[in-house]
């Protein structure tokens, strides 16, 4: 069987990850209790019944059931029961918006306190986040955004690829991207948009890119940042992370940024890597 594990804070985004995963043909239940799991897994193994592909959420709503809960995980492994822990957690501050929008009572919270209740759920699920296999941060997150990465985690398992770079081009005019890891300034190289010929196009455009690429510090600058990210990937491998947002700036995200995401996305697939590519303000 195949079986993932939904579990993390509260309010992060279970319901709507066990949603995706329903639509996706997983079998669900919710709120399952860990001790539990084992005797579900027995029991929909039998015969013409057999369920090959299941999403259970674990979480702190199962009160003393959940007490447990490291300890009947790690005896699935020992029984050789392969699984998935997928965790979801946002910004404490973030959580408790979402709790005053929807004026729902924290699992934990004493006398209504989300606050009191936040803390106390990032304490209880401390052990089994380190036992996660993925970890998405779901603060800056809407719904699509989040039903994609559980896809893209779906998609990943079955491909067998381990890592995704999601490289995305912006305009420093128009924000810094929320979600972005690490962001690279690209205008300390010479502007295509003070070029005539240059200036309608996009750094889509084979002339725009020779002009940017044609610098030798625009060179020297796509060596080094290839080679730290490269070394620094095993390190979030490590930590259950399994991707990685960069984004490249330039003043209206259009000429510098869009070129060197495209280089760059080409350079790293071309070495095997899984990457995505986004120019959000071209």
């Amino acid at each position: 069987m195949e079986l993932i594990i939904v579990t993390g804070l509260s309010g992060a985004g279970k319901t709507q990850a066990i949603n995706c995963l329903e639509d996706l043909g997983y079998y669900c239940i919710d709120n399952m209790p860990p001790a539990l799991i084992k005797n579900f897994i027995e029991l929909t193994s039998r015969g013409k019944t057999a369920v090959e592909k299941a999403a259970l959420v674990v979480d702190v709503r199962g009160g003393e059931f959940f007490s447990d809960a490291k300890e009947s995980l790690m005896d699935l492994r020992k029984l050789e029961i392969e699984y998935k822990i997928i965790f979801l957690e946002a910004d404490e501050k973030v959580l408790i918006r979402r709790y005053n929008e929807t004026r729902r009572t924290h699992p934990l919270s004493e006398r209504g306190s989300a606050e009191d209740g936040i803390r106390k759920e990032v304490e209880l699920l401390s052990e089994i986040r380190k036992m996660a296999d993925y970890v998405i941060d779901t603060s800056n997150m809407k719904s699509s955004r989040l039903m994609a990465e559980v896809r893209s985690i779906i998609d990943t398992e079955k491909n067998g690829e381990t890592f995704t770079l999601n490289i995305k081009s912006f305009g420093y005019k128009y924000g810094i991207p929320l979600d972005a890891d690490f962001v690279f300034d690209m205008r300390f190289i010479p502007n295509p948009f003070y070029v005539p010929t240059l200036k309608p196009l996009s750094g889509n455009n084979k002339k725009v890119q020779e002009f940017v690429m044609k610098h030798e510090e625009s060179q020297a600058f796509l060596d080094t940042v290839s080679t730290m990210i490269k070394a620094m990937i095993p390190c979030y491998v490590r930590e259950g992370k399994y991707h990685l947002n960069i984004a490249f700036g330039c003043t209206g995200g259009h000429h510098r940024s869009v070129t060197m995401a495209n280089i760059f996305a080409e350079k790293l697939k071309a070495e095997g890597m899984r990457i995505t590519l986004e120019h959000r303000d071209l």
